[in-house]
């Protein structure tokens, strides 16, 4: 029997009281505006009568999501409202935020054992394939998904010109208290651009040419790749090996995966080319914590930056090295660094930053990788009060037109990283290959690997 999704209702939840007059225009900062108008996905996968050891009243369950879900509007208002066509603000108009519900003919965890990443494209309201006109309207849409048994995964499009991963985890805390009872537990913060003011005189040209640079075509295809508490300790300890003077003494787990990405992409790059390439890596940094003072807890917006780090052909490509490359780029990140963005300085580091990447991505002869790290978000938190997720998914990249991507989400039980990886198909036959690799990696792992199977 195929699996199938199939959609049974949509509709529009508004927010179940108005926004006040002073707050119907939500100004986009400029860290919102170096974004592009595409959405980031992210689907909840849970398994209520496993949590709670009893069936759960489906009709009941989608009614306390709807109802929640319109209380939450109130105060993540800009939710409800529609992007502008400028694309410098949301008219926080209240129209609402899409929603589908839709039926799955097998059981989620039958599913999970071995999750298609074809279907699992599906379950989100806008498919990752379809260019649809959806990411430059609707700030955010929904899509709750029944399975058999009464489980569900609920699928998350954001548009990344409003929210980063910090504000989509944000909003989901803020949706699953309401849910519970608890209006008032998550109070989100608004202010990004009072913070970041915007520009209108940002180099949008070369933003969008530095863009088309970091392209490539191609096959490509989305794998998945666990690294476990023992990988990363593993990694950890390559990383500091004594003898090396580069490295970095307490690597992060977020460092060390992504440095042995990195190192072992470059390794399938220089095996497929012959010899070996150039290349440079982007990864998101969080700017809340370097803000000077920290901002709030649950501050929304893109309040990230994008620094990259750089690998000649002659630079050493071991672990130890790769690591301090990364952490002295993420370092940079400072508080001295957040307030020149912030002061007049903002314009001339950003141009200075485009056009120094543009040049190296646009000379035809170097990879270029970008990660992305949802690691203590607490997404695993998010609990509407009959369990907390059994998985947490990104998407499978589709279409001939693509970036070499590495997506890293968190595992449940916290002490462990799962890779999503997009490049060329024969690229990721080389890596799926690389007995180095698989030292570390599992590939494609049943989400419910630890217990509950």
């Amino acid at each position: 029997m195929s699996i199938e999704v199939t959609v049974i209702s949509r509709e529009t939840i508004k927010p179940s009281s108005p926004t006040p007059l002073h707050l119907k225009t939500h100004k986009l900062s400029l860290l919102d505006q170096l974004h592009p108008t595409i959405f980031s996905h992210v689907g909840v996968y849970f398994l209520p009568e496993i949590s709670n050891g009893q069936e759960v009243n489906i009709a009941e369950v989608l009614n306390q999501l709807k109802e929640s879900l319109s209380k939450t509007l109130t105060l993540f208002y800009p939710l409800a409202g529609r992007i502008t066509d400028d694309q410098l603000s949301v008219d926080c108009n209240d129209e609402g935020m899409y929603w589908s519900e839709a039926r799955v003919n097998c059981r989620l965890i039958d599913f999970l054992r071995q999750p298609n990443l074809d279907l699992l494209n599906y379950f989100y309201p806008c498919h990752p394939a379809k260019i649809e006109p959806y990411a430059r309207i609707h700030p955010a849409m929904v899509q709750v998904n029944v399975f058999e048994c009464s489980e569900i995964a609920i699928g998350l499009c954001l548009s990344h010109k409003i929210l980063d991963g910090i504000s989509t985890s944000t909003f989901l805390k803020g949706w699953a208290a309401c849910a519970r009872g608890c209006f008032d537990t998550v109070c989100p913060s608004f202010r990004a651009s009072s913070l970041f003011p915007p520009s209108n005189q940002l180099p949008m040209d070369s933003i969008s040419a530095l863009g088309r640079s970091m392209v490539r075509t191609g096959n490509c295809v989305t794998r998945r790749f666990l690294f476990d508490a023992s990988a990363i300790a593993g990694l950890k300890s390559k990383a500091t090996a004594a003898g090396s003077s580069c490295g970095v003494r307490y690597p992060s787990r977020v460092e060390a995966v992504t440095a042995f990405v990195w190192k072992s992409a470059m390794c399938v790059s220089a095996a497929k080319a012959g010899c070996r390439r150039p290349s440079i890596l982007s990864h998101a940094v969080d700017l809340r914590r370097r803000t000077m003072p920290p901002l709030e807890e649950y501050s929304i917006g893109n309040l990230l930056w994008i620094p990259s780090t750089q690998c000649s052909v002659q630079d050493e490509r071991e672990l130890p090295a790769l690591v301090g490359k990364l952490r002295k780029t993420i370092t940079e990140i400072d508080g001295d660094f957040v307030r020149k963005v912030q002061g007049g300085e903002g314009l001339s580091v950003i141009s200075d930053n485009v056009r120094k990447i543009y040049e190296l991505c646009s000379s035809g002869e170097l990879d270029y990788y970008g990660f992305t790290s949802w690691s203590k978000f607490g997404m695993y938190e998010t609990d509407f009060g009959w369990g907390k997720p059994v998985w947490i998914s990104s998407h499978r990249i589709m279409g001939p037109v693509f970036m070499n991507l590495v997506h890293m989400v968190e595992t449940r039980e916290g002490d462990g990283i799962e890779a999503w990886i997009t490049l060329d198909e024969s690229e990721v036959n080389l890596l799926v290959g690389d007995q180095k690799f698989l030292e570390f990696a599992i590939v494609d792992p049943n989400p419910l690997y630890s217990d509950i199977i």
